[in-house]
């Protein structure tokens, strides 16, 4: 088949940029467009010099119908409440999407102003798009022309869950996320008491009881588990550029022994390529950085009769752009693992 003729809008973000990378070394893809609005006119490999001699294109100002007309897929990177504004000419172009951002990931309409703060646009698009976690939805997002890639917080935190909510073995109430992140899940941009001053040497809580990921991941819990979940989520910030841990804390069932865990997380993930379940070592973030991998286990606590989940990913991995890719590659019928089975960079 011929390639894929890809665009990135939002290039000069991270997420965006870390889009691009993976791109330019896919085999079966071109990049036709990469768009900034702020560094329009400028080189791609100016803003990020380790692009150079692999991505010359200079970005350009947001063009959607053009965009769409060009490309068989495009990357949407902005920040939340962008995509919505763009969807339509993108479609109407022929073009398939795959928004980074939330604008696509709550089903429900009403959940917008609550949990983001705006109002949503176009709500007609949510029943279409799909959620791009394979290992909850893998054949619909090979159907899909639009994808919601999922947040980076979710994307740990919903890998440590997944076996055991799907086998009932842990209750809907009393779940606590406590995952850490570094500081470029903030965005090229920082601010806002995220950059490095303020974060070396220093550990902190941040949005606690209200940061907007805590929808998605009661959403597609509840949808496993076939009534409501709630979860307590606290995220918290460490002075790393890159990587998220979330140790998750879930009330069990019925008892549960260490072996019999971590064979439901054996026989969850066995045909997940960018699943690795670990049985004698702990996840850390240092072993994912720089890929789309997510190591993940689980210990039981046989004392308190609490599930102990832990998984780490690369926030900009396998918790954006890595993800993104390889969701690209099941909506064009290519093998899931293209352009992205590469060990992470150690140390």
């Amino acid at each position: 088949m011929p390639n894929i003729k890809a665009s990135v809008i939002g290039a000069s973000g991270y997420g965006g940029a870390e889009a691009v990378r993976l791109l330019t070394t896919h085999p079966q893809v071109d990049i036709v467009h990469v768009t900034a609005e702020t560094q329009q006119g400028q080189g791609m490999s100016a803003l990020y010099p380790n692009l150079r001699r692999f991505v010359d294109q200079t970005m350009i100002a947001v063009d959607a119908e053009r965009i769409g007309r060009d490309s068989d897929v495009t990357f949407v990177s902005l920040p939340s409440g962008k995509a919505m504004h763009l969807i339509l000419p993108l479609l109407e172009q022929g073009a398939k999407v795959i928004d980074i951002a939330a604008d696509f990931r709550l089903r429900d309409a009403s959940l917008y102003p609550t949990w983001y703060k705006f109002d949503h646009v176009a709500p007609e698009y949510l029943g279409e798009a799909v959620y791009g976690l394979p290992e909850l939805h893998r054949d619909a997002i090979t159907t899909t022309r639009l994808l919601a890639n999922p947040g980076c917080y979710p994307a740990a935190s919903l890998l440590a869950l997944i076996p055991l909510m799907r086998h009932g073995k842990i209750n809907t109430s009393g779940i606590v996320i406590d995952a850490k992140s570094g500081v470029s899940g903030a965005g090229r941009g920082g601010g806002g008491g995220f950059g490095y001053s303020e974060t070396n040497e220093n550990l902190r809580a941040y949005s606690v009881t209200g940061h907007n990921h805590t929808a998605e991941i009661e959403q597609e819990l509840s949808g496993l588990a076939g009534r409501p979940v709630q979860v307590v989520f606290t995220p918290h910030l460490v002075p790393m550029t890159r990587g998220i841990l979330a140790t998750v804390y879930a009330p069990l069932t019925g008892p549960l022994t260490d072996s019999e865990a971590l064979a439901l997380y054996d026989d969850t993930y066995r045909d997940a390529p960018f699943v690795r379940v670990l049985h004698d070592a702990l996840p850390e973030t240092k072993a994912t950085l720089g890929s789309n991998y997510c190591d993940v286990t689980v210990k039981i606590d046989t004392r308190s009769q609490v599930a102990i989940a832990i998984a780490a990913i690369d926030n900009l991995g396998r918790g954006a752009a890595g993800q993104a890719v390889q969701n690209m590659n099941l909506m064009f019928g290519l093998e899931e693992t293209t352009g992205l089975k590469f060990p992470g960079v150690f140390p």
